[in-house]
């Protein structure tokens, strides 16, 4: 009975995770509702939102998710009898309803319901959290920490930041200014505070992956506020703050990993 509970919920994890990357490449395909994702958020000004470019981290967080769906399955996997059947169905639970969390946000997000879309991704953020924690209890293979844990630190670090852009979005809409005076001060803290989010969940998971992913996103932020097509260098405080910003993530990677300091520690 277990086992075919067990086989049951990874089906469930393999058609929510597919319809969760078909309905997100139908949002630009058709697009859903006469607007993309991108034009959604474009019609938001937020001085937290990243260039374009960076966008394109969905497409390492779907091929790694993907390995994740085929490994649970038995793929990959030297010696099927050591499955982990148990954290395969804890795991894979919480990993369904963030999938179905996600294609639900689009259909929010596309049909201008802010404040249910920023519900939405407070799920997805929530699961991935439990997963996290989950994670952080296992003692992985180097091939586990590839198809298991890699693929849940990358868009975890993601949604980290998504979820912050989602709730300045939904300030915005409901009409704060992003920018005047006040918003771009808000808008700095609203900066260190993401930065203290990775450092602790960086140094508390021990996971490195997490963290270059809230440093691409940054990173992102940072070209949005120079480049002629973004901002254009109008806001100078903040792209201080971003630069300190991206600075504190980098000599966090150093402090956390270098081998002399972890011991030390």
């Amino acid at each position: 009975m277990e086992k075919n509970s067990g086989f049951v919920i990874k089906v469930v994890v393999a058609v929510t995770y597919l319809a969760m990357v078909l309905i997100n490449a139908l949002a630009n395909a058709i697009p859903i509702n006469g607007v993309t994702t991108g034009g959604v958020s474009d019609s938001y000004p937020d001085l937290f939102a990243p260039a374009p470019l960076t966008f394109a981290i969905w497409a390492l967080i779907y091929i790694l998710l993907a390995g994740y769906v085929l490994y649970q399955f038995g793929l990959f996997q030297a010696d099927k009898g050591a499955a982990r059947e148990d954290l395969f169905q804890k795991v894979g639970i919480l990993f369904a309803i963030s999938s179905a969390a996600n294609f639900l946000w689009i259909f929010a997000w596309h049909y201008d319901a802010i404040w249910l879309s920023l519900i939405f991704m407070i799920v997805i953020l929530a699961c991935l959290i439990l997963i996290a924690n989950r994670l952080r209890a296992e003692e992985f293979s180097l091939k586990e920490k590839l198809f298991i844990r890699l693929p849940f630190s990358v868009y975890f670090g993601w949604i980290t930041v998504a979820t912050i852009a989602n709730v300045t979005t939904f300030l915005v809409s409901i009409g704060w200014s992003s920018f005047s005076a006040a918003a771009q001060f808000w808008m700095v803290v609203v900066l260190l505070v993401g930065v203290a989010i990775g450092v602790l969940r960086m140094r508390y998971d021990s996971d490195l992956a997490y963290g270059l992913v809230i440093l691409w996103a940054y990173a992102g932020i940072l070209n949005k506020h120079v480049s002629p097509a973004g901002f254009a260098g109008q806001f100078p405080l903040i792209i201080i703050f971003v630069i300190a910003s991206i600075i504190l993530l980098v000599l966090a990677k150093i402090l956390f990993f270098y081998p002399g300091f972890r011991k030390a520690a």
